[in-house]
Protein backbone atom coordinates (compact mmCIF):
# COMPACT_ATOMS: atom_id res chain seq x y z
CA UNK A 1 0.00 0.00 0.00
CA UNK A 2 1.15 3.53 -0.75
CA UNK A 3 0.32 5.18 2.59
CA UNK A 4 1.81 2.69 4.31
CA UNK A 5 5.35 2.67 2.16
CA UNK A 6 5.10 6.38 2.75
CA UNK A 7 5.21 5.53 6.57
CA UNK A 8 7.90 3.03 6.54
CA UNK A 9 10.09 5.48 4.42
CA UNK A 10 9.33 8.50 7.57
CA UNK A 11 10.63 6.01 9.54
CA UNK A 12 14.02 5.17 7.62
CA UNK A 13 14.16 9.03 7.30
CA UNK A 14 13.76 9.39 10.94
CA UNK A 15 16.46 6.58 11.39
CA UNK A 16 18.98 8.39 9.32
CA UNK A 17 18.26 11.94 10.63
CA UNK A 18 19.10 10.04 14.73
CA UNK A 19 22.04 8.52 13.18
CA UNK A 20 22.92 12.38 11.95
CA UNK A 21 22.53 13.48 15.20
CA UNK A 22 25.10 10.67 16.70
CA UNK A 23 27.18 12.20 14.20
CA UNK A 24 27.13 15.59 14.80
CA UNK A 25 27.68 14.82 18.97
CA UNK A 26 31.19 12.96 17.67
CA UNK A 27 30.45 9.38 18.23
CA UNK A 28 28.37 7.65 14.75
CA UNK A 29 26.24 4.73 16.00
CA UNK A 30 23.17 3.09 14.42
CA UNK A 31 22.73 1.82 17.35
CA UNK A 32 21.83 4.28 19.55
CA UNK A 33 20.05 5.78 16.84
CA UNK A 34 17.74 3.48 16.90
CA UNK A 35 17.85 3.55 20.64
CA UNK A 36 16.88 7.56 20.83
CA UNK A 37 14.46 6.39 17.48
CA UNK A 38 12.58 4.30 20.00
CA UNK A 39 12.08 6.58 22.43
CA UNK A 40 10.80 9.11 20.09
CA UNK A 41 8.06 6.74 18.98
CA UNK A 42 6.64 5.88 22.19
CA UNK A 43 6.70 9.29 23.43
CA UNK A 44 4.90 10.56 20.61
CA UNK A 45 2.46 7.17 21.23
CA UNK A 46 2.91 7.79 24.61
CA UNK A 47 -0.90 9.54 25.27
CA UNK A 48 -2.54 6.53 23.22
CA UNK A 49 -0.67 3.91 25.66
CA UNK A 50 -1.65 5.73 28.57
CA UNK A 51 -5.46 5.33 27.43
CA UNK A 52 -4.97 1.62 26.69
CA UNK A 53 -3.52 1.12 29.89
CA UNK A 54 -6.17 2.97 32.04
CA UNK A 55 -8.51 1.14 30.20
CA UNK A 56 -7.34 -2.22 30.71
CA UNK A 57 -6.70 -1.62 34.44
CA UNK A 58 -10.35 -0.47 34.44
CA UNK A 59 -11.42 -3.26 32.84
CA UNK A 60 -9.26 -5.56 35.40
CA UNK A 61 -10.49 -3.55 38.87
CA UNK A 62 -14.30 -4.39 37.07
CA UNK A 63 -13.73 -8.32 36.88
CA UNK A 64 -15.32 -9.11 39.96
CA UNK A 65 -18.42 -7.34 39.28
CA UNK A 66 -18.78 -8.38 36.17
CA UNK A 67 -18.56 -12.18 36.64
CA UNK A 68 -21.10 -11.31 39.50
CA UNK A 69 -23.67 -10.09 36.82
CA UNK A 70 -23.31 -12.78 34.91
CA UNK A 71 -23.28 -15.01 37.43
CA UNK A 72 -26.59 -14.05 38.75
CA UNK A 73 -28.41 -13.41 35.35
CA UNK A 74 -27.13 -16.62 33.48
CA UNK A 75 -30.39 -17.20 32.05
CA UNK A 76 -30.84 -13.91 30.79
CA UNK A 77 -28.71 -12.60 28.36
CA UNK A 78 -30.49 -9.83 27.31
CA UNK A 79 -30.55 -8.49 31.30
CA UNK A 80 -26.92 -9.22 31.25
CA UNK A 81 -25.80 -6.69 28.60
CA UNK A 82 -27.94 -4.27 30.21
CA UNK A 83 -26.62 -4.48 33.68
CA UNK A 84 -22.77 -4.60 32.16
CA UNK A 85 -24.04 -0.97 30.09
CA UNK A 86 -24.68 0.59 33.37
CA UNK A 87 -21.62 -0.72 35.72
CA UNK A 88 -19.59 0.56 32.24
CA UNK A 89 -21.29 3.67 32.44
CA UNK A 90 -21.78 4.01 36.24
CA UNK A 91 -17.88 3.68 36.21
CA UNK A 92 -16.87 5.75 33.29
CA UNK A 93 -15.53 2.76 31.21
CA UNK A 94 -15.60 2.15 27.43
CA UNK A 95 -14.53 -1.43 26.82
CA UNK A 96 -14.02 -0.78 23.08
CA UNK A 97 -11.55 2.14 24.35
CA UNK A 98 -8.16 0.16 24.97
CA UNK A 99 -8.22 -1.40 21.59
CA UNK A 100 -8.54 1.83 19.49
CA UNK A 101 -5.31 3.20 20.83
CA UNK A 102 -3.64 -0.26 20.09
CA UNK A 103 -5.33 -0.33 16.49
CA UNK A 104 -4.23 3.27 16.06
CA UNK A 105 -0.25 2.06 17.66
CA UNK A 106 -0.20 -0.86 14.84
CA UNK A 107 0.66 0.95 11.38
CA UNK A 108 3.92 2.53 13.26
CA UNK A 109 5.10 -0.88 14.62
CA UNK A 110 4.75 -2.41 11.76
CA UNK A 111 6.11 0.51 9.80
CA UNK A 112 9.49 0.49 11.96
CA UNK A 113 9.81 -3.30 11.66
CA UNK A 114 10.03 -3.16 7.62
CA UNK A 115 12.21 -0.09 7.92
CA UNK A 116 14.85 -1.79 10.17
CA UNK A 117 14.25 -5.05 7.93
CA UNK A 118 17.26 -4.47 5.30
CA UNK A 119 17.97 -1.08 6.32
CA UNK A 120 21.18 0.21 4.16
CA UNK A 121 23.76 0.65 7.23
CA UNK A 122 27.17 1.96 6.67
CA UNK A 123 29.46 -0.59 7.03
CA UNK A 124 32.07 1.12 8.59
CA UNK A 125 29.57 1.70 11.54
CA UNK A 126 26.93 -1.20 11.49
CA UNK A 127 28.51 -2.70 15.14
CA UNK A 128 26.92 -2.16 18.18
CA UNK A 129 28.33 -3.23 21.58
CA UNK A 130 28.66 -6.91 21.03
CA UNK A 131 26.87 -7.17 18.22
CA UNK A 132 29.09 -7.18 14.44
CA UNK A 133 26.20 -6.28 12.33
CA UNK A 134 23.08 -4.23 13.57
CA UNK A 135 21.49 -5.63 10.30
CA UNK A 136 22.14 -9.83 11.30
CA UNK A 137 20.60 -12.00 14.45
CA UNK A 138 22.75 -11.43 17.82
CA UNK A 139 25.29 -14.26 17.58
CA UNK A 140 25.38 -14.61 21.10
CA UNK A 141 21.87 -14.75 21.67
CA UNK A 142 21.98 -12.18 24.14
CA UNK A 143 18.81 -9.62 22.34
CA UNK A 144 16.80 -12.71 21.90
CA UNK A 145 16.89 -13.47 26.08
CA UNK A 146 16.78 -10.05 26.75
CA UNK A 147 13.07 -9.66 24.35
CA UNK A 148 11.98 -12.78 26.18
CA UNK A 149 12.75 -11.49 29.32
CA UNK A 150 11.50 -8.05 28.94
CA UNK A 151 8.09 -9.29 27.35
CA UNK A 152 7.77 -11.73 30.04
CA UNK A 153 8.37 -8.97 33.11
CA UNK A 154 5.99 -6.76 30.94
CA UNK A 155 3.11 -9.51 30.55
CA UNK A 156 3.12 -9.87 34.02
CA UNK A 157 3.05 -6.21 35.14
CA UNK A 158 -0.13 -6.14 32.63
CA UNK A 159 -1.77 -9.19 33.85
CA UNK A 160 -1.52 -8.35 37.65
CA UNK A 161 -4.88 -8.08 39.22
CA UNK A 162 -7.39 -10.00 36.44
CA UNK A 163 -9.15 -12.01 38.17
CA UNK A 164 -11.42 -15.45 36.41
CA UNK A 165 -11.15 -16.27 32.64
CA UNK A 166 -9.45 -13.22 32.25
CA UNK A 167 -6.61 -13.76 34.82
CA UNK A 168 -5.94 -17.84 33.27
CA UNK A 169 -5.91 -16.24 29.75
CA UNK A 170 -3.05 -13.75 30.77
CA UNK A 171 -1.52 -16.18 32.88
CA UNK A 172 -1.03 -18.21 29.33
CA UNK A 173 -0.18 -15.28 27.16
CA UNK A 174 2.70 -14.16 29.93
CA UNK A 175 4.24 -17.88 29.01
CA UNK A 176 3.46 -18.43 25.47
CA UNK A 177 4.54 -14.72 24.55
CA UNK A 178 8.03 -14.36 25.90
CA UNK A 179 8.73 -17.47 24.40
CA UNK A 180 7.48 -16.95 20.71
CA UNK A 181 9.09 -13.26 20.74
CA UNK A 182 12.25 -14.82 21.92
CA UNK A 183 12.25 -17.13 19.49
CA UNK A 184 11.55 -14.86 16.44
CA UNK A 185 14.46 -13.17 18.12
CA UNK A 186 17.13 -15.69 17.30
CA UNK A 187 17.27 -14.64 13.31
CA UNK A 188 15.68 -11.11 13.40
CA UNK A 189 18.09 -8.31 12.60
CA UNK A 190 19.99 -7.64 15.91
CA UNK A 191 18.98 -3.74 15.26
CA UNK A 192 14.98 -4.46 15.20
CA UNK A 193 15.15 -6.49 18.29
CA UNK A 194 16.77 -3.55 20.29
CA UNK A 195 13.89 -1.61 19.01
CA UNK A 196 12.06 -4.22 20.71
CA UNK A 197 13.81 -4.54 23.92
CA UNK A 198 13.86 -0.49 24.34
CA UNK A 199 9.95 -0.59 23.63
CA UNK A 200 9.53 -2.75 26.44
CA UNK A 201 11.51 -1.31 29.01
CA UNK A 202 10.46 2.16 27.81
CA UNK A 203 6.68 0.46 28.57
CA UNK A 204 7.69 -0.60 32.06
CA UNK A 205 8.68 1.81 33.28
CA UNK A 206 5.35 4.11 31.68
CA UNK A 207 3.16 1.77 33.43
CA UNK A 208 4.93 1.53 36.20
CA UNK A 209 4.27 5.52 37.15
CA UNK A 210 0.65 5.27 35.56
CA UNK A 211 -0.17 1.92 38.00
CA UNK A 212 1.37 3.93 40.99
CA UNK A 213 -0.74 7.17 40.16
CA UNK A 214 -4.24 5.14 40.26
CA UNK A 215 -3.72 3.43 42.90
CA UNK A 216 -2.68 6.57 44.81
CA UNK A 217 -6.32 7.82 43.59
CA UNK A 218 -8.10 4.79 44.13
CA UNK A 219 -6.47 4.92 48.18
CA UNK A 220 -7.22 9.29 48.41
Amino acid sequence: MEIFQVLVDFMRESLAYCYQLTQMAGFPSYGVAIIVLTILIKAILAPLTVKQIKSMKGMQELQPRMKAIQDKYKNDPQKVQQEMATLYKEMGINPLSGCLPLLVQMPFLIAIYWALQGYPYDPAYESFLWLPSLGEADPLYILPVLSAISTYIMSKQTSAGATGAAASQQKMMAIFMPLFIGYISLTFPSGLVIYWVVSNVFQLVQQHFIYKSLDEKKGA
